[in-house]
């Protein structure tokens, strides 16, 4: 969600609850279009982030610093100037605009009291922060917008600041139940798009929520709405709107198979199927988001490399794979082509010189059967000639079942791989794959490689059970098997995923009975860090790791066990405890 009205809302009301009389206390520019501001308010330093990045526009207190250039860029220059040290008057959002108005009252060089304003503007590809005096006359900004750039207001020094036209549309905070009908009801397009057309500050996703909570189907046109379903809007709309006025939030993340999906300063009635966490910061709540979005998308964009080569070689093995499986089904003929020669050797003598097709019964099935036999040759001879193919065949077919294993092999250990790529959160994690690649002979290996002796700085991920109980999962193959043959010991349990590539999970037991929680816990690890991740339900296999066997020769992770428990679980990891 990009920040709309209510997020900045929010952000205004945390920023006045904790800056009230506070004072800037230093000003670094970390980013071309990114400020850090310290503000001393009382006895207490508080650290905010402001970027105009045109992608990922944000404003939000944060614990972490950036590092700052040597040099200070002009802007960060000027505003050192005029307003280090000064005193914070308030902080207004007007409307319910993606805007952020701090108000700063500062000594001139003379002295003098002055006051000016520096505005955050959060608007997607048109984000910008802008200093201006207290006659809205813009000083400067950290990006300057020219008449070549943009028809409807020049960001320049000297220039007049206001508030770009929004679309006409109407201040939510001021609505009236007439105007709101009028407005949204009269729209001849979809619902949703009526509601957050109409107003300023109100996101896509506010609109589909107020319909999906009322139960409405968001894309029907707005003026055939009924005047029931149209109170039933309403209310909605004036309920969330009273809460922002009381500044009421709620803020919230939802999360999907541990992606951040979705974020709201209030509570979203359109994701159901996620996991909501809630925070008491709206910061913290942003600062939370954008890590974990920034993460994904960031190992997204690295593992790309990786994902090819693994989707490339998979898509090559189920190819093979499918070819193998049709010359195999070829083969099913071969049993008939062996009681085609025992039939011919043990009634040949009887068949009469040139006969085109013998029929006889099957001394096995008792049905009867046609044998079309070559005219050019003895009734002995063909019989030759269908040994012949069956031996031919079954060769065949005893090859073939043999490379169908190891294919298969294949494709399994390479869907592993996919699921390692998932589950790497660090370029250590990537590294460890690709050095796995190398090993297994599908990424080839180069000259730097023979002079590398890194040592593999990932490690599997960390649990603890509700029970206290150490539980471990292998973030790749090599993982995995270094977790169930050099740190399980033969008590310890051992969790996999039946059906599915995955993870193996170990629970360290300490020569204790786990309890039945603990079993569920470390079963739902399993099923959530496997190729079934998706699913409702995953079968696990469990087992103690003294009946786990390693396969001489096969690929790393690979195992074997006889006898084993199982349960079907769904692969929901929330409440498990993770150890950073």
């Amino acid at each position: 969600m990009a920040f709309d009205g209510i997020t900045v809302s929010a952000l205004v009301s945390e920023f006045n609850s904790r800056l009230a009389e506070g004072r800037i206390y230093k000003i670094a520019q970390t980013e071309s279009d990114e400020l850090m501001i310290t503000y001393k308010a009382g006895k207490t330093q508080h650290k905010m982030l402001i970027s105009a990045n045109a992608s990922l526009p944000l404003a939000y207190f944060t614990e972490n610093n950036k590092q700052a250039p040597l040099t200070a860029p002009n802007f960060c220059m000027l505003l050192r100037k005029h307003i280090n040290s000064g005193r914070i008057l308030s902080i207004t959002q007007p409307g319910l605009e993606r805007i952020i108005d701090f108000e700063i009252q500062h000594l001139d060089e003379l002295g003098d009291v002055k006051v000016k304003h520096l505005i955050v503007e959060l608007m997607g590809k048109h984000s910008n922060i802008i200093f201006t005096d207290d006659n809205n006359t813009i000083i400067d900004s950290i990006k300057h917008v020219t008449s070549v750039m943009s028809s409807v207001r020049q960001v320049l020094p000297g220039k007049p600041y206001f508030i770009p036209e929004t679309m006409d549309k109407a201040n939510p905070l001021e609505i009236t139940r007439e105007d709101f009908f009028n407005i949204v009801f009269s729209k001849p397009m979809a619902l949703s798009k009526a509601i957050y057309t109409s107003f300023t500050g109100i996101s896509p996703t506010i609109a589909e929520s107020l319909c999906f909570e009322n139960k409405l189907d968001s894309s029907m046109p707005a003026n055939t709405i009924v005047h029931g379903d149209q109170n039933l809007i309403w209310m909605s709309f004036y309920s969330m709107i009273n809460k922002i006025k009381k500044q009421e939030f709620f803020p919230v993340i939802y999360e999907k198979d541990g992606k951040p999906e979705e974020f709201s300063a209030i509570p979203l009635s359109t994701y159901p199927d996620c996991v909501a966490t809630n925070y008491e910061s709206i910061s913290e709540l942003l600062e939370t988001y954008y890590a974990k979005k920034n993460l994904y998308t960031r190992m997204r964009q690295k593992s790309v490399d990786l994902r090819k080569i693994v989707t490339n070689a998979l898509e090559r093995e189920n190819k093979k794979y499918n070819l193998q499986l049709h010359q195999l089904k070829d083969t099913e003929k071969k049993d008939k082509y062996k009681v085609y020669g025992e039939l011919l050797t043990t009634y040949g003598y009887s068949i009469t010189p040139g006969t085109k097709v013998f029929e006889t019964t099957d001394f096995y099935t008792g049905k009867p059967v046609k044998i079309t036999l070559d005219t050019t040759m003895s009734p002995i001879d063909n019989a030759k000639k269908f040994f012949e193919k069956y031996t031919k065949l079954k060769r065949t077919y005893e090859a073939l079942s043999e490379i169908i294993k190891e294919t298969k092999a294949s494709i399994t250990y390479l869907e592993s791989i996919d699921v390692a790529l998932d589950i790497a959160d660090s370029e250590e994690d990537l590294k460890a794959i690709s050095k796995e690649l190398r090993q297994t002979g599908y990424i080839k290996h180069s000259s730097k490689d023979k002079n590398k002796k890194d040592r593999d700085k990932s490690k599997p991920l960390h649990f603890i059970s509700s029970d206290g109980f150490d539980m471990y999962v292998g973030k790749n193959n090599i993982q995995n098997e270094e977790l169930t043959f050099k740190i399980a010991t033969g008590n310890d349990w051992w969790f996999h995923s039946k059906t599915f590539p995955g993870s193996h999970v170990i629970v360290k037991c300490n020569n204790k009975d786990l309890p039945d929680n603990t079993f569920e816990e470390a079963a739902r690890l399993a099923a959530f860090y496997s190729k079934g991740s998706n699913q409702d339900k995953v079968e696990i296999d469990y087992i103690q790791k003294k009946h786990i066997k390693k396969v001489a020769g096969a690929m790393p992770g690979f195992v074997i066990y006889h006898t084993n428990f199982s349960m079907t679980i769904a692969p929901d990891i929330s409440g498990i405890k993770e150890v950073k």
